[in-house]
């Protein structure tokens, strides 16, 4: 068994730790506050991921080291850079494999379904952000000082997803109550959505296959389906009435932007949501070995977390 480092311990770390500790690994969960999984196995550690030499000494005899972090949507650009650099430093001081979590708005608007050998062709502020936090990342590696991966998702869904989940709490409560949703976006949209225990998996697994190291995967995503589609299947799952569904005016969400920080931020990513927005993750499931989760057996798992609440 290895030691495994996990900076963040939100929708995605913590479950990435407790997979990793169920298999048996020594695991060290990283936040700024010390939270993260409590069980044996785990231990959580109170540090700031953008601090080098502290990032440094808890990744010592580290196998992997995984970049899980989350920070404020609008603050990408300032908090981002330090702490990628940390973490890459880290990495090529002690060995151990660098896991970055990435998504997919590096590649921009793009037509047709999402490769990972797409260019990373973004212009908005988000997107070069992440595009160049992989880039350097990628360059490290092409240069034999660390060994690297991305592993990349769509939007987000399933149990300990965020109060930022387009799936999340302002969308499953009311369709079980038999209330109407508000979406932000066109519900007849095909848009492809990733299911958080496969993001974790998806982790552990290229940590652990010599192969990944020097290249981006996408998570094995289902095909992609309209909102309309999750919410009439969420319903028809749980036995609740048919879904009603309102679309928010895009003017009500600009003038939301102007108190929100985080609904400020959509503005960069709306393209994602008014075409359709396909990610193909067919070379991740034959060179990986994963599969994604079968639509209706993700949306028991949610209907089942919402209902326990």
């Amino acid at each position: 068994m290895g030691k495994h480092v996990i900076v963040g311990a939100g929708q995605v770390g913590g479950q990435v730790a407790e997979l990793l500790a169920d298999q048996g690994h020594e695991v060290v969960v990283v936040t700024r506050s010390g939270s993260g999984p409590v069980r044996p196995g785990i231990s959580l550690v109170a540090a700031q991921a953008g601090d080098a030499a502290t990032m440094r000494r808890l990744t010592e005899e580290a196998d992997a080291l995984y970049n899980c972090a989350n920070p404020a949507y609008h603050r990408w650009p300032v908090d981002w850079p330090p702490i990628a650099n940390a973490l890459l430093e880290a990495a090529e001081a002690t060995g151990a494999g660098l896991v970055i979590l990435g998504n997919l708005y590096g590649y921009g608007p793009v037509d047709g379904p999402m490769t990972e050998d797409l260019p990373l062709a973004s212009t908005g502020t988000k997107g070069r952000v992440r595009a160049a936090m992989w880039e350097q990342a990628l360059a490290a590696q092409q240069a034999g000082r660390v060994r690297a991966t991305e592993v990349r998702g769509s939007d987000y869904y399933g149990p300990q997803a965020s109060d930022q989940s387009y799936l999340g709490e302002r969308f499953v409560p009311p369709l079980l109550a038999g209330k109407p949703a508000m979406v932000l976006s066109d519900p007849d949209v095909p848009h492809s959505w990733t299911y958080l225990p496969d993001v974790a998996r998806a982790l552990v697994a290229v940590a652990g296959n010599e192969r990944a190291w020097g290249r981006a995967w996408h998570v094995p995503t289902s095909p992609a389906v309209t909102i309309r589609t999750i919410a009439e299947r969420l319903c028809a799952l749980a036995g609740a009435p048919a879904p009603r569904l309102r679309r928010i005016p895009w003017p009500l969400i600009q003038a939301a932007g102007l108190v929100a920080p985080f609904i400020r931020e959509l503005k960069e990513t709306r393209y994602q949501f008014d075409r359709p927005f396909v990610l193909d993750s067919s070379a991740s499931e034959a060179a990986l070995g994963l599969t994604p989760t079968p639509l209706d057996e993700a949306l028991k798992a949610v209907i089942a977390q919402w209902r326990t609440r």
